[in-house]
């Protein structure tokens, strides 16, 4: 959170969050065990709030786990939850558990990402696919959403890259919303500004996405129309060139429940499911 944001008060951020869920005073109060008289007093700053009040309605208008420290420092409380880095020798466990799993996951790719999309750990299907990408994109620390979108990047070999580059930007914004992060804003900018790269030869049946940079309004036409050409049709697929052969993949994200740390909170694991039979034998070929 800015300075500024913490200058407004816990109210009005409490408020800002109650809007942003659409929920309303007297149904915030029903779910919190309180009043909608007091709701609207401590959205006023009338009357200030308990730090188990700031928790429970930080709760039940599911903020992140940062962002409720933010409302706690706000109301003149210390902050609840740690930010433990990923490197401390206390969050071995959870290291030796993401490693297996992407381990376990090869020859398919997967990968860690933090809140600001940077890569935490991967595994070696993942690395297949970053041949060929600049060497600058991949000097520490990597980016998944600048080595994706980069023309020096990932981008010239993404066959549908308007529709998967409308669905990159779209998951940007609602992180964006949910985190109120600059960082996250100057990411999103700098790479919103990369130009969709020309289309170049594809196979008779790769879908043809046109060299038009996608418009943000158009995005659930974009993948309905992606959908329905491909043999995954319930999922964006993203279609990838790598070594002349065309590859396609649907994603997943997983992220921790209910966590306790800050760091934690905001690790999400991207895994790529092959989306015909042709890429998943490829890649057990390609890394048996």
């Amino acid at each position: 959170m800015t300075t500024a944001a913490l200058e407004t008060g816990v109210g009005p951020m409490l408020r800002g969050w109650r809007e942003q869920r659409r929920i309303s005073q007297l149904e915030l109060a029903l779910r919190a065990g309180s009043s909608a008289r007091h709701i609207s007093f401590v959205e006023t700053g009338r009357s200030r709030p308990s730090e188990e009040m700031v928790l429970r309605l930080a709760e039940h208008l599911d903020v992140p786990v940062r962002e409720r420290n933010a409302l706690l420092l706000a109301a003149g409380y210390a902050p609840h939850y740690a930010q433990t880095p990923l490197d401390d020798p206390s969050m071995s466990a959870l290291r030796e558990g993401m490693e297996r799993l992407l381990r376990a996951y090869d020859p398919y790719p997967a990968l860690v990402v933090d809140a600001t999309y940077t890569v935490v750990a991967a595994n070696r299907g993942m690395g297949m696919l970053l041949d060929g990408v600049a060497p600058h994109l991949l000097a520490p620390p990597v980016n998944a959403m600048r080595l994706t979108l980069h023309p020096e990047g990932l981008a010239p070999r993404i066959r549908n890259l308007p529709e998967w580059r409308g669905h990159l930007l779209e998951q940007m914004e609602r992180q964006i919303a949910l985190l109120r992060s600059d960082t996250l804003r100057e990411l999103y900018e700098e790479v919103a500004a990369h130009p969709v790269p020309p289309a170049h030869s594809r196979p008779a049946d790769a879908q043809q996405p046109g060299d038009a940079t996608p418009r943000p309004g158009d995005a659930a036409q974009r993948r309905g129309d992606a959908a329905a050409h491909s043999t995954f049709p319930f999922a964006l697929p993203l279609r990838i060139e790598h070594a002349g052969t065309v590859l396609s993949f649907v994603s997943t994200i997983a992220t921790f429940n209910t966590p306790m740390d800050v760091t934690v909170s905001e690790l999400a694991i991207e895994t790529f499911l092959p989306a015909d039979p042709e890429t998943a034998k490829y890649l057990q070929s390609f890394m048996p």
